[in-house]
């Protein structure tokens, strides 16, 4: 695998408050916000994919009692 040569520009703006020393409690509200948006980030995309596929109970029904691994093939 490559490694990445450039900051992606999250990683350019989260650098930007490395140069600010915050207090423990600000460093978990920074925390929590950035969980919460990617919380809300995942719920919003999966209510995409199962519009899209037009998935409901039953799907999960099926989910429910599938075998979805596959031998390990070294």
């Amino acid at each position: 695998m490559e490694a990445a040569t450039e900051l992606s520009n999250v990683q350019k703006e989260l650098l930007k408050l490395y140069a600010h020393n915050v207090s423990d409690e600000q460093l978990r509200s920074i925390k929590q916000m950035l969980a919460d948006f990617f919380a809300k980030e995942i719920d919003r995309q999966m209510a995409e994919l199962w519009k899209e596929n037009s998935w409901g109970e039953e799907k999960i029904e099926a989910w429910k009692t599938g075998h979805y691994r596959t031998p390990y093939k070294p």
